[in-house]
């Protein structure tokens, strides 16, 4: 018999009804703090905000709850489903993919890290878990798709990622998201890109760099040198 399809969420690639027949009834999703660096100066009521001196605002991980409710007119069968639950949720050691379905096109990096709490009542039970959750739920597209059903008229910006360069190119590259980005670059041959007075030495092949990053909204670039590039990156949204 297959079970009705009921929204859930997607953890270490299980869905919580598809795979364990538990239902969520009830979610909150928690919004990241952001990271202040102060200083005050001196005999003085001035205070200097330094939280972008590195180009954007930090935030602190945010936090997912989630309660799923757990049923089983056995005993033994219901104490064996929480095992099994339990055991899904607490497994993975690092943050990874977790899948809302209320929230369709993105996904949160999460790990459990606290105490999972089960509250068993007569027929079923209740298993509350808090999942750590890096700040920002991330776009499942790459920006520059051309996938117009998936296409948000306020989110999205319509833009060109790869390029064809002969000697050299102005090009502009839109990062919608709340934070900078680290773009994966993938070239064909050796270029420069120079941006904000900068230059880049991007190998063939593909590669990623700390140093370089796409600031929200307009990021214009001068690309030096002869081939094909790409920039990949996804919007990272609060």
């Amino acid at each position: 018999m297959q079970l009705t399809s009921y929204f859930g969420i997607t953890f270490d690639n299980k869905h919580s009804y598809e795979d364990f027949g538990v239902r969520v009834i009830s979610r909150q999703i928690g919004n990241p703090p952001k990271i202040k660096r102060k200083e005050r100066v001196p005999y003085s009521n001035k205070i200097y905000d330094f939280s972008n001196i590195y180009g954007g605002q930090e935030y602190d991980e945010r936090l997912l709850t989630y309660t799923f409710q757990v049923k089983d007119y056995e005993k033994i069968d219901l104490n064996i489903k929480k095992v099994e639950v339990l055991n899904w949720l607490m497994k993975p050691n690092e943050k990874i993919k977790l899948i809302d379905d209320h929230i369709p096109g993105y996904y949160f990096l999460a790990e459990v890290e606290e105490e999972i709490d089960f509250e068993e009542l007569r027929f079923r039970g209740l298993i509350t878990v808090q999942f750590t959750a890096y700040p920002f739920k991330i776009s499942e597209l790459y920006e520059g798709h051309d996938i117009w059903d998936e296409f948000n008229f306020l989110l999205d910006y319509a833009q060109v990622t790869e390029f064809n360069v002969y000697g050299s190119l102005e090009v502009t590259l839109y990062n919608p998201g709340a934070s900078v980005v680290q773009p994966r670059i993938i070239s064909s041959a050796q270029m420069q890109i120079i941006k904000d007075g900068t230059t880049y030495i991007i190998p063939s092949g593909e590669s990623e760099s700390h140093d370089f990053v796409l600031q929200n909204l307009e990021n214009k670039l001068t690309i030096v040198g002869n081939g094909h590039i790409q920039f990949l990156f996804r919007k990272e949204l609060i």
